[in-house]
């Protein structure tokens, strides 16, 4: 399954791009030079961290009142219940997958995540509690041995992403049997490649609002042999469902004859959030 912020609009946490309400839109204020500034590594260290740490209040994960896992969530604790999940890439950093249920050896964070925190210079950890108080006082984390401001390890823009992805991706793709594409742009790479790594005869089925990436487009031929007769067969391999990645979830869920799975597994995420 590859996961984009398509998959959390339902938490309330709007997306990035969308004209007036997207994230970036939300940091109009600090005048950035371009809104993808925010996740910049440089400009974070060297400019000015402050649009960062506004931007993070709205994504920490697990504070009260904050965002908590959707219907779209709960389908990826379904499928790992099932028994039929190999991961989850998640382009998401707000780590609602993991407060779901979905095992942490199930997920590629690729963008990382807010369960730790480190130094931008010396790298040297940080607690991550201290960490996220001193961002809900509205202040910047500071290392306590070199003075380098801190951040939660959130692969930025200039940074490489966490290992996790290079000792995963290149076998998740050559033994997929089904990717799930949610909620997402396919405008980042590398995850933005992943659709097209996976076996040209793998089928694909995009939930999201718009069709993105090459999908719905017909694969070249592929060599075929029927009957004894050799030649070539055209491939169709995609399935669109267009709109609301809750209520393509759940019709999807419909369709599989996974409703009540559906629904004990949004309870269940409900429930161990309220703990």
């Amino acid at each position: 399954v590859v996961m984009g912020a398509g998959a959390s609009v339902s938490a309330g946490i709007p997306d990035f791009r969308t004209p007036g309400t997207g994230l970036y839109h939300s940091l109009s204020k600090y005048n950035l030079p371009y809104p993808e500034a925010v996740f910049d590594f440089e400009y974070y260290t060297k400019v000015d961290p402050r649009p960062f740490v506004d931007l993070s209040r709205s994504l920490w994960p697990g504070q009260d009142g904050g965002p908590h896992p959707t219907t779209t969530h709960a389908f990826l604790k379904v499928l790992q219940d099932r028994g039929i999940l190999r991961r989850v890439y998640t382009q998401n950093i707000d780590g609602l997958e993991a407060l779901a249920g979905v095992d942490t050896d199930k997920l590629v964070e690729c963008h990382g995540h807010f369960r730790s925190a480190s130094c931008t210079k010396c790298r040297a950890g940080a607690d991550i509690e201290d960490c996220m108080n001193i961002v809900f006082d509205n202040d910047v984390p500071i290392c306590g041995r070199c003075s380098s401001v801190v951040k939660p390890d959130i692969a930025f823009f200039g940074e490489d992403l966490p290992k996790r992805f290079e000792d995963f991706v290149d076998d998740d793709t050559e033994d997929c049997d089904l990717l799930i594409v949610i909620g997402t742009s396919l405008s980042v790479m590398p995850v933005a490649g992943i659709p097209q790594w996976v076996n040209p005869t793998c089928p694909r089925l995009l939930l999201n609002r718009e069709r993105v990436g090459n999908f719905g487009r017909e694969q070249p031929h592929q060599p075929s042999q029927v009957g004894g007769i050799e030649g070539e067969v055209s491939i169709k391999r995609d399935v669109i469902e267009e709109g609301d990645c809750d209520d393509g979830v759940r019709r999807l869920c419909n369709l599989a004859g996974w409703d009540q799975f559906l629904e004990e597994a949004h309870i269940y995420s409900k429930k161990i959030n309220s703990l």
